[in-house]
């Protein structure tokens, strides 16, 4: 069975993917938030189905919200290696402020999608990162 969730009308497309923050301040008196909250806030989701039905919503463009069926997506980042670094072990995010723009990484290493402070658990380590500034990184899922 797969989770259903609601998203605005224009970002209702099959294969996207976003990261629940949170509700919205709005969204408090709404008689179906719980259907958009029955997400955990900082994960990334990917819509694998939109359905017909639509909702009426205050906060989201057009007053309306379609119904769409997610699924959780592995979160990857670019953490530096080190004795400390293994599976099972509980890291706090920091971003490594990298200014080669140019990278293929960037966004994993910088944490763009993400926000530095968070604490999270190292859930495998994938293996090492090509970095062209020469820095020991590892790809890690994290959770």
């Amino acid at each position: 069975m797969p989770k259903i969730s609601l998203i605005g009308l224009d970002l209702a497309n099959e294969g996207l993917e976003f990261k629940f923050v949170g509700p919205l301040p709005g969204c408090s008196k709404c008689r179906i938030k719980g259907v958009c909250f029955n997400l955990d806030p900082g994960k990334t989701y990917r819509i694998t189905g939109v359905r017909a039905k639509e909702n009426p919503c205050f906060v989201f463009n057009h007053d309306k919200v379609a119904t769409v069926e997610i699924e959780e997506v592995k979160e990857f980042l670019n953490i530096p290696g080190g004795k400390r670094l293994q599976e099972g072990s509980s890291i706090t995010l920091k971003s490594l402020d990298c200014d080669h723009f140019t990278c293929p990484n960037i966004e994993k290493c910088n944490l763009v999608y993400d926000r530095e402070g968070r604490k999270a658990v190292v859930k495998k380590i994938e293996g090492n990162v090509e970095c062209p500034k020469g820095y020991d990184l590892k790809r890690v899922q994290i959770s």
